[in-house]
């Protein structure tokens, strides 16, 4: 039996406020395994802990309790293997397109005949094609969260965290960007953990979706998406079993949201 390559062994995360002290549990015993090559959505209400996750697995947070693994060995720091995008495309304003998404080889000293050619191929693969001199605020939202991709991809990380990436931008931009990422992930295999709260984009991408409860967060489901790839936006939504999954996952986590509910007004 292959090992997973992430391993979130009875993960909590406690979050204590500076100034009165008080404890808040983020997530309480996550367990949670990602095959290498795969895409998982962690899906859940509004403040269940899916962003701790990800900040844990980035290494940006250590655990309170509990493992985090990646090939079999802890996390303690971020690293070259893992690839991060925000909501927020978080470009650097006075560098262009190019630039910013070689920021990192270049900061590492890497000789521009090794990342150039690449930087160009991910930038053409992002439809950005003619923009690599352009400056951020001559970009579109969605054209600005293609640069934050293709800065992530740069490095070839074995695993690419996206935090909502694609959640301030317009319904039409959001499925481009969701069609971009998979036609581009095809090419350029990596495993995924794609935070999201939207039920829709969560089965239109993924290989499994894992939902979480109210805070303090722990997963209430894994489920594998049994839909085959290539997957067409308008023929999938048209599928019958995936109007059922959706209503299983919407009455799960509506169920969340009136206990959530109750126990504030306890």
């Amino acid at each position: 039996m292959v090992a997973p390559l992430i391993e979130l062994q009875s993960v909590s995360k406690c979050f204590r406020a500076q100034r009165t002290r008080q404890e808040t549990w983020a997530i309480r015993d996550v367990s949670l395994n990602i095959g290498e090559g795969e895409f998982l959505c962690l899906l859940g209400p509004s403040g269940c802990g899916k962003s701790t996750i990800l900040d844990m697995l980035a290494g940006f947070e250590g655990p309170t309790e509990g493992r985090i693994l990646i090939a079999g060995e802890p996390v303690g720091r971020p690293g070259p293997d893992r690839g991060v995008v925000f909501q927020d495309a978080s470009l650097f304003p006075w560098l262009s397109v190019i630039d910013n998404v070689t920021f990192a080889p270049r900061l590492s000293g890497v000789a521009p005949s090794t990342y150039r050619a690449q930087a160009l191929e991910l930038i053409e693969k992002m439809g950005l094609g003619g923009f690599e001199n352009h400056a951020p605020y001559e970009l579109s939202g969605g054209m600005r969260q293609r640069v934050a991709i293709a800065r992530a991809w740069i490095s070839n990380p074995r695993i690419l965290l996206m935090d909502e990436p694609f959640g301030a931008l317009d319904a039409q931009t959001r499925l481009e960007m969701q069609e971009t990422l998979l036609a581009a992930r095809g090419q350029a295999v990596s495993t995924v953990l794609f935070v999201t709260h939207d039920i829709e984009e969560a089965l239109f991408l993924a290989d499994r979706v894992a939902v979480m409860s109210r805070r303090p967060g722990r997963i209430t489901l894994d489920i594998p998406i049994p839909f085959p790839r290539p997957r067409c936006y308008e023929a999938l939504i048209a599928d019958p079993a995936f109007s059922r999954l959706k209503q299983d996952i919407v009455r799960i986590l509506r169920q969340e949201i009136v206990a959530r509910r109750e126990t504030d007004r306890a």
